[in-house]
């Protein structure tokens, strides 16, 4: 039998019922790995002897009943719900004996000697780590290429970009290359490459995952509260993302004193008929493709179809620009704070130059990039004020759909400077980093977000959607996602990759 494109649900049942062994499973996965990963290069760091010996150690386990594995720790519970299972990883986090580079190859020799907090819970729920995916360099960009391990192509079309920066993950997803990955998300960074590949993803409320050990190589593992930033699961069905969450989620040991406890409260609804949803496909700072706005009317019929209610605007939505501005300004913030003095006051000198009526997304990033702090705090201000919108919108409504990118996977452009690139929407050109104004617009608040196959461009590239749910929610997304997933299909193995123009080699910049 096929084993690399089941779920990790019937992988368990398959483990549980002695149709398949560990063993066989990772045999399989690194077989396909070995055949079809030289010309997607997901695959950057891989640790397939130590995870044929995990493999192996699962399989004594359940022979033995006891559901443990020597070292291997303990799962929530006591169970461990991945026992066996094969599994990625994304190179930014920290792995015991391997590589943590971002991509930056002044880094590209250090070597971690402690497990991130969400590897040591991957390990201790019985999954088997393959090895780590691909990342853009310092996981600043919307594809997934540097000059250490190379470009990552996207499985459906060799020439076009898996997305960033867990293009390597949903693109291993998406090539059979494990049943599970962990990722990262501050612009769309879990749900642009799902969209892009075809895969589910899931971007948690923020801080229901802990990050520790999710760090720039040589930087300290701490327990930190991040802005903007989360962690996340992803996956080929959406039953799978909640069996990964439930692994993830739970507060860090290190500040709460929990080993791992968490209670989300179920999701509002169990039938789709009984679901309200908001449904979006135009943003006022930028054009939605008309690939991308066919996959959210498909998923608004599928809606329509079971019985839900759908609507297409309300007053209770938050001002869609002002959002857009405020996530600009709050991510180019994060971004900056280790600029060298000499760019940061560059930075600033143009920055007192602009005109004080300019609301385009550029000018709001480079304000962000010299925000004071005192000016931090007003538009942090200004974020709460959204926060209790959503929050007001979510008494109406359980969940929200949305675009994720304004088109589906682009070619490569690899420019070196990331700020003269352009994203073309129906032929038309745009600033690069504009398309992250749909990414953006549940992560500005915190909000939790599933992002869901939703069929295929004109050209048979995979379009996706994202699901925005209450905050401390995540179960209703991810509920609407499993049913929807019913009513329109999920995820869909690529054939071979369309041949698109010539991809950059592997191990090279492109």
């Amino acid at each position: 039998m096929e084993w690399n494109f089941e779920s990790a649900e019937n992988l368990v049942r398959a483990l549980r019922a002695g149709d398949v062994t560990s063993a066989e499973l990772t045999d399989a996965a690194i077989a396909r790995i070995e055949r079809d990963d030289q010309a997607v290069n997901a695959i950057c760091v891989p640790d397939f002897d130590r995870a044929r010996a995990a493999a192996r150690d699962a399989d004594r386990a359940r022979a033995r009943g006891d559901g443990r594995g020597a070292g291997q720790g303990e799962g929530p519970g006591g169970d461990r719900p991945l026992l066996g299972i094969p599994v990625t990883v994304k190179e930014s986090y920290n792995v015991a004996g391997l590589p943590t580079t971002w991509g930056m190859p002044l880094h590209r020799d250090y070597v971690p000697a402690e497990d991130a907090v969400q590897v040591s819970r991957l390990k201790a729920a019985g999954a088997v780590v393959l090895g780590k995916t691909n990342v853009p360099l310092g996981l600043q960009d919307v594809q997934s290429f540097n000059a250490i391990y190379g470009t990552t192509n996207n499985p459906w079309d060799h020439g076009r970009t898996a997305g960033g920066s867990s293009g390597g993950s949903a693109a291993a997803l998406a090539s059979g290359f494990g049943a599970l990955s962990i990722g990262s998300d501050l612009a769309g960074s879990l749900r642009t490459p799902a969209h892009f590949c075809g895969i589910y993803a899931h971007k948690p409320t923020i801080g229901l995952a802990p990050s520790r050990g999710m760090v720039p190589p040589e930087a300290p593992a701490l327990p930190v509260d991040l802005d903007l930033a989360v962690v996340g699961p992803m996956a080929r069905t959406a039953r799978d993302l909640t069996l990964l969450l439930d692994v993830m989620a739970g507060p860090d040991p290190l500040t709460s004193g929990v080993a791992h406890s968490v209670t989300l409260p179920p999701a509002r609804h169990e039938r789709l008929r009984d679901f309200r949803v908001l449904v979006l496909d135009e943003h006022p700072l930028l054009p939605t493709g008309a690939a991308v706005r066919a996959g959210v009317g498909r998923v608004a019929d599928a809606l329509i179809g079971g019985g839900a209610r759908v609507d297409r605007r309300s007053p209770l939505l938050p001002d869609l620009t002002e959002a857009g501005l405020i996530y600009m300004q709050l991510l180019a913030s994060g971004s900056s704070a280790q600029f060298p003095d000499a760019r940061y006051e560059q930075l600033r000198a143009r920055a007192a130059g602009l005109a004080a009526d300019d609301r385009s997304l550029d000018v709001a990033r480079l304000r962000g990039t010299v925000l004071s702090h005192r000016d931090w705090i007003e538009v942090n201000n200004r974020r709460e004020a959204h926060r209790h919108g959503w929050r007001r919108l979510f008494a109406e409504y359980d969940a929200v759909v949305c675009p994720i990118t304004p088109t589906p996977a682009f070619p490569h452009d690899h420019h070196p400077d990331p700020l003269e690139r352009l994203i073309a929407i129906d032929g038309v050109a745009y600033p690069y980093f504009d398309q992250l104004v749909w990414a953006g617009l549940p992560t500005m608040p915190g909000l939790p977000a599933t992002a869901v196959p939703a069929g295929r461009s004109p050209e048979g590239l995979p379009v996706g959607v994202q699901i925005v749910g209450p905050m401390y929610e995540d179960r209703t997304p991810l509920r609407l996602a499993e049913l929807l997933e019913r009513e329109i299909g999920g995820f869909q193995a690529p054939e071979q990759g369309v041949p698109g123009r010539t991809a950059p080699p592997r191990g090279t910049r492109g």
